[in-house]
């Protein structure tokens, strides 16, 4: 999956789950409900809403399989598009915005915004709820005060207020659209993505750069876009699971969680039941299998002491005890202009390998066997890696590393690809550490 395509595509965490799904399929991924049937070397995906997990089943099902996961997730901040965002004012038609997870405020302003998302309705002659998938091809804007209005800017520093500076600007005012129906025109513009007939009942729509990825530096060794966190961490993932191959024994896990970036409490992030209600249905089916295997000839009183004593009869907490998870989420360069926001001898470099984050206070899953694990795979596959840590006089955000770590009891490892301008519409990293990462997640899968 080309890099670039996949940045430019993954406008929101809907789509980035539709291209993770296309490139599964293309590559022989089987999409599956939870509790179907499974094979051994078997490649298979299970969606829910925007979260997705890949996994590849073992040549052998035994009771000393282990999983080795990765983990990532699929939003990243952004501006949301109010239920009710219809307003007018000064001759133009607004758009009132929900500020989704915590985005770089001032970096949204004058800049080519694009709007996409997924859209709820019902056909004219049915009343089953169906759900599309759209990109606008329209541009918005959030243009900033001028200087001349706003005389202490650049002295004082631009001060935003999310509830009146985030209201987009989508369309000139006319007596047309200036009525007491005025509160629909959006609703109205989205409806034209419907099949003709079609009723919208409602929807999730958000705002994105619209600038396409592209190289930056003098000699390109840089990557320049929007959304870098997490796609970067997305998009190695699933380079890694495709070019794996199935494992003797051990389940190649891929996770990519929605909603992280609001702490993962929903349905469909890292806190829900998902993960561990496939990881569930995997470890039963080995189960069985070893169960069939070992039991055959055997007379049914027989049966339950045999599996027991042969070691087979493992709860899915002793596999993950065995197992281990990579959270992959990214990392905060040395800003080359505030060096002194960082920890002196803990300060990682752009181009220089993976991070290795890690936390006293426990904002990261990092602990002393998980990150050694690191270090050895690291260390054999010769992969550079650098460590963070947040210095003590500042909060250290986390990542869904803690959240699955603690669910499942999993050993889990919070690392990342370091970058600046983390949060802006418009991010930056090196080429050759997302090489370094894809070779990683390689590296665990094999």
């Amino acid at each position: 999956m080309e890099f670039f395509d996949f940045l430019n595509t993954a406008v929101t965490p809907y789509h980035t789950v539709d291209a993770l799904k296309s490139f599964f399929k293309a590559n022989s991924f089987a999409e599956i409900e939870l509790g179907a049937n499974l094979e051994p070397a078997k490649a298979y995906f299970v969606c829910r809403e925007a979260s997705v997990i890949a996994f590849r089943t073992p040549k052998k099902w035994s009771g000393t399989s282990k999983f080795r996961i990765a983990l990532a997730h699929t939003d990243f901040p952004t501006l949301k598009i109010s239920p009710n965002p219809d307003g007018v004012n000064a001759g133009v038609c607004t758009l009132h915005t929900e500020v989704y997870g915590s985005p770089l405020f001032t970096s949204w302003l004058d800049r080519d915004l694009g709007y996409a998302g997924a859209l709820a309705y019902v056909d004219a002659d049915d009343s089953t709820l169906k759900t599309k998938l759209f990109r606008g091809e329209k541009l918005f804007r959030i243009p900033q005060l001028a200087v001349h209005l706003n005389r202490g800017v650049n002295q004082d520093g631009l001060k935003v207020n999310p509830q009146i500076d985030f209201n987009a600007l989508w369309a000139g005012a006319s007596e047309s659209n200036v009525s007491e129906n005025r509160k629909n025109l959006f609703v109205k513009a989205l409806e034209k993505e419907l099949p003709a007939g079609a009723r919208l009942i409602d929807f999730d729509v958000q705002l994105f750069d619209a600038q396409p990825a592209n190289r930056g530096g003098f000699n390109d060794e840089w990557i320049y876009s929007g959304r870098l966190d997490n796609l970067s961490s997305c998009h190695a993932i699933a380079e890694a699971i495709v070019s794996a191959k199935s494992a003797e024994n051990d389940c190649f896990v891929a996770c990519f969680f929605n909603n992280e970036e609001v702490g993962s409490n929903t349905r469909e992030g890292a806190a829900s039941n998902f993960l561990k209600s496939v990881l569930d249905s995997i470890a039963s089916l080995q189960n069985d299998n070893a169960r069939d295997v070992i039991l055959e000839g055997q007379s049914p009183d027989r049966i339950h002491e045999t599996f027991t004593s042969k070691g087979h009869a493992r709860p899915l907490t002793s596999y993950l005890a065995e197992s281990l998870a990579l959270s992959i989420d990214m990392a905060h360069a040395e800003h080359p202009n505030h060096t002194e926001k960082h920890e002196p001898n803990h300060a990682p470099l752009l181009g220089k390998g993976i991070v290795l984050k890690t936390n006293a206070q426990k904002r990261y899953a990092s602990d002393l066997m998980s990150s050694a694990q690191l270090r050895l795979l690291c260390e054999q596959a010769g992969i550079p890696l650098q460590v963070f840590i947040m210095r003590n006089d500042m909060p250290c955000g986390s990542t869904v590393g803690p959240t699955v770590s603690a669910n499942l009891g999993i050993p889990t490892v919070d690392i990342g690809e370091p970058m600046l301008s983390m949060h802006s519409i418009r991010e930056m990293m090196a080429a050759s550490d997302h090489a370094d990462m894809i070779k990683l997640v390689e590296a665990l899968y094999c």
